[in-house]
């Protein structure tokens, strides 16, 4: 697909420090179309709380110029600093004062964005929602864009903030979208169920860093302990960690040294984890040293629990393990289930041992071979090729 116009928006700002789908999805597509990735609006309650945000302080500049801030980023692809201030509505408990409230926001949303269209010069576009479910519930009948398409990434409704609004409003803006786009098939499924034009279109993964160094040394945590080495990089956070799972595969082996690399939550820090001879922790590590530490492990684990927060996640780490050959172990869920041709997945503390073992024993140069290939698919171009036949084929039924 080439020459078309794409408005974006979403939960992720442009000038977030952390990964995000969309921004990637944004990069891929302006190789071929013009890109408007738009910021989500400033609310009150983050003006007030974050005033001395730098962040913050840009947002307001435009907002007290009452001129839009249009950064040209590349080649076709902008980004857009809307200069509406919204109200913060999420508490409000009755539903007829929040959808009342809720338009109020969306008009002056749009109406930033309308401004930002006509300097651009864009036409027939598609309006691309990354799980804004609020700010861009009203959008599609404001905006009116060729074609709108709600992309769902995560299971927004199993968390509290979402739930209390989302749970009606969400599935109304699938059902409304003329596409729903989903990173794993859970997600897939849920916008199924209310809207048939739904797709799963994979998840593309930078994978660039995470490759074999044959010349690398081994991590001071790494030297001098126990083989093998059973580990997991990224977030240790309780509510998609199962502890009880780790403390189980550590004292069912204790000639294993399992090693966790990431910033712990208050429950890990908390935990007697820290108080088993073979569980080391590494700290939060730079991205850049990651593939340092998976390079040592001899199998790689994503021990997760299965509950609303993650049953429906794409896992990325799962990739990045892969891209790097090593034997994995994963709970199984239904997002997993492309994996399961190379990838141990796993149900109850017992199999996960039992899988890990297994894993040691079975590993050889061609699984390394097969893992690597298998990851190299899941790039962000392979990933907007399948956006672009769903576009094509509702177009063509349209």
């Amino acid at each position: 697909m080439h020459n078309r116009d794409f408005i974006i928006i979403g939960q992720q700002a442009w000038d977030t420090t952390i990964g995000s789908n969309c921004k990637n999805i944004a990069l891929e597509l302006s190789r071929h179309n013009r890109v408007l990735y738009i910021n989500s609006p400033l609310d009150r309650v983050t003006l007030y709380r974050d005033r001395a945000n730098p962040k913050v302080k840009k947002r307001l500049e435009a907002i007290r110029n009452k001129r839009n801030e249009l950064v040209h980023v590349q080649e076709n692809l902008w980004n857009l600093y809307p200069d509406c201030l919204v109200e913060s509505i999420n508490w409000i408990g009755n539903s007829s004062f929040f959808d009342f409230f809720n338009k109020r926001n969306n008009s002056k949303f749009a109406e930033s964005i309308r401004e930002a269209i006509e300097q651009l010069g864009f036409k027939d576009y598609i309006l691309f929602n990354d799980n804004e479910m609020f700010k861009g519930f009203y959008l599609k009948e404001l905006l009116n864009p060729c074609l709108s398409i709600y992309y769902s990434r995560d299971y927004m409704l199993a968390v509290d903030y979402w739930k209390r609004h989302g749970a009606k409003l969400e599935p109304l803006l699938i059902a409304k979208s003329d596409i729903c786009l989903a990173n794993s098939l859970y997600l897939a499924e849920y916008c199924k169920s209310y809207n048939e034009n739904s797709f799963y279109i994979g998840q593309g993964c930078e994978l660039e860093l995470f490759k074999i160094n044959e010349n690398a040394i081994a991590p001071k945590e790494l030297e001098n302990i126990s083989k093998p080495v059973i580990g997991y990089v990224g977030a240790l956070e309780h509510i998609r960690l199962d502890i009880e799972l780790i403390k189980h595969i550590a004292l069912s082996r204790p000639d294993w040294t399992v090693v966790l690399v990431g910033r712990e939550d208050e429950a890990f820090v908390s935990s007697d984890l820290h108080q088993i001879k073979n569980i080391i922790f590494t700290g939060i590590k730079p991205v850049a040293e990651l593939p340092l530490y998976i390079q040592f492990f001899d199998v790689c684990i994503n021990p997760q629990l299965v509950n609303e927060v993650t049953i429906g996640n794409y896992p990325r780490k799962v990739d990045e393990y892969l891209a790097m050959g090593k034997p994995t172990v994963a709970t199984a869920t239904k997002a997993m289930e492309i994996f399961s041709s190379h990838v141990y997945l796993a149900n109850g503390k017992e199999e996960y041992v039992q899988l890990i073992e297994k894993a040691i024993v079975e590993d050889s140069p061609r699984l390394q071979t097969e893992r690597t290939q298998f990851a190299s698919t899941h790039t962000w171009e392979n990933c907007i090729k399948e956006i672009y036949k769903t576009i094509e084929l509702i177009t063509d039924k349209k």
